[in-house]
């Protein structure tokens, strides 16, 4: 996407098959993208293009199933992907909570952490650093998905604390490759969303009470949807965010305020 063109280049989107990284997938092909969308779970891939190439048009999205965790799998994703052309705006999206240590001991607890941050963490930097030669310079666009749990801690003692260390720690990450990628006209911004409805991370098996403290957490009064970070982001790799980078931007209802 240089800064003269639409929406009309080619994206991809790790985590694209459930959730926000769905939601961002149907967005950026509702404005004529292609979009390829990046996960373990090829049936899931499959399904999500279904449903977005109902609304969007054929052929559209192009799946992609890849553990990212797995360095010779990204390689191969990489590949495939960069065959399809310059990647105009790359989403890393994909992530998740883990369940805690199976017991109490330190071995547990680095088994837990070390696989929150590599499905937090590595998987971004992976898919990344495999497709920066395919970034379109100068007018790429790089966006990472963290969470408020990054600004504010995580909220148990074991996997919410990995997981919470393992989204600030793209932040640092972020501002690095803005640096770097800054001279080549490439944008580099990180969003961190708060309480997000309708995702696998918080989905059934929450409390009514649960999603009431986080709503009253918020300065809007209602929980976040896909559909907002999507918002966040279609306009984060769009031509005219060609001046923002290296920037956390919260899309969490205030319940964090701007630092």
């Amino acid at each position: 996407m240089g800064d003269d063109m639409a929406g009309d280049g080619l994206a991809v989107v790790s985590g694209g098959g459930t959730g926000i990284g769905r939601a961002i997938a149907a967005r950026l092909a509702g404005e004529g993208r292609r979009v390829v969308t990046v996960g373990r779970r090829a049936a899931v891939l499959e399904q999500a293009r279904e449903e977005i190439e109902r609304e969007a048009g054929p052929g559209r999205i192009v799946p992609v199933a890849a553990d990212l965790t797995d360095p010779a799998a990204v390689a191969a994703a990489a590949d495939r992907i960069a065959g399809l052309g310059p990647v105009d705006a790359l989403v890393n999206n994909a992530g998740a909570i883990v369940t805690p240590p199976e017991d109490d001991s330190l071995a547990a607890l680095a088994r837990s952490w070390r696989h929150d941050l590599d499905v937090n963490l590595l998987t971004a930097v992976l898919l990344t650093t495999a497709l920066q030669g395919a970034l379109r310079r100068p007018g790429g666009r790089l966006v990472v998905i963290s969470s408020a749990a990054a600004q504010r801690g995580g909220a148990g003692p074991h996997s919410a604390g990995s997981y919470a260390a393992a989204k600030a720690a793209l932040h640092g990450w972020a501002f690095g490759l803005a640096r770097q990628l800054g001279p080549d006209g490439i944008t580099v911004n990180v969003l961190a969303p708060g309480y997000i409805e309708e995702t696998e991370i918080f989905g059934a098996g929450w409390s009514e009470e649960f999603h009431a403290r986080k709503v009253a957490d918020t300065l809007v009064g209602r929980a976040g949807t896909p559909a907002d970070v999507a918002d966040a982001v279609a306009y984060l790799v769009s031509p005219a965010c060609g001046y923002v980078t290296g920037q956390v931007i919260g899309v969490n209802g205030g319940a964090v305020l701007g630092r």
